[in-house]
């Protein structure tokens, strides 16, 4: 482990250096049944009841959501609160049904079925998963005197967003398939009078990678490649 910091640190220095190879991202589908979205259906981007640790954040939901509307092949895309509160309470947290099937069961009581139906959603997609620093290192100082004032020193952190999205079709009562992404990236901070920082943007990429792989599963497309590590550069 001594001779692995050593290396990490040099590493996030070229990092630095070459600001835009400091990703690496993975992307894999797994599909169990074919998907169509209806011209007058919707999607809803939910996150995954967690009965403990944090969940997913809100922001990364709001990011995919928004992503899945652009284009003119983008789709509706409600918004999750605005469809939690008029299901009430069959999808929050606590109440929410733990596996597809049990929607069937849910949709057996009529008021359920015309809520549903009135918001004109066919897919969710529940979001598990999260962004958190898994390593750091270095050190950097900045002081401040009588006509000068600057920081010296380098400081690194490493990043991982680890995302998975399964997608319920709730007129059939199945799961479609899941979708998920993990990106890691380091990121720098030079101390060279003025503090350079050099940002790995891992969530923004997780948010892009995943939301295009989803793109192309609810329109049915195969993915063109599965497990495959590339180098995500921004």
């Amino acid at each position: 482990m001594a001779i692995l910091r050593p290396v990490r640190i040099l590493a996030a220095v070229l990092c630095s250096a070459a600001v835009s190879a400091c990703m690496h991202a993975r992307t894999d589908e797994v599909r169990e049944m074919a998907t169509v979205v209806g011209a007058t259906e919707g999607i809803v981007v939910l996150a995954k009841p967690q009965t403990d640790g944090a969940g997913t954040e809100a922001k990364f939901l709001d990011c995919v959501g928004d992503k899945l509307k652009q284009g003119a092949n983008g789709f509706k895309v409600h918004d999750n609160e605005q469809f939690v509160n008029a299901m009430f309470p069959w999808f929050e947290p606590s109440t929410a049904p733990v596996r597809p099937e049990a929607v069937a069961e849910l949709l057996a009581h009529t008021q359920v079925a015309q809520r549903l139906e009135q918001t004109g959603v066919r897919y969710v997609v529940w979001v598990n998963g999260v962004t958190r620093k898994t390593d750091s290192g270095g050190s950097l100082a900045c002081g401040a005197a009588p006509g000068a004032a600057g920081c010296i020193g380098f400081g690194w952190w490493e990043k991982e967003s680890d995302y998975q999205a399964t997608v319920w079709d709730l007129k059939q009562s199945r799961s479609a398939g899941t979708v998920s992404t993990d990106v890691t990236g380091t990121s720098a901070l030079v101390g060279a009078i003025v503090p350079l920082p050099f940002i790995a943007r891992v969530q923004g990429t997780a948010c892009n990678r995943l939301s295009t792989q989803l793109r192309s599963f609810l329109h049915g497309e195969p993915a063109v490649a599965k497990a495959v590590t590339t180098a995500a550069r921004h």
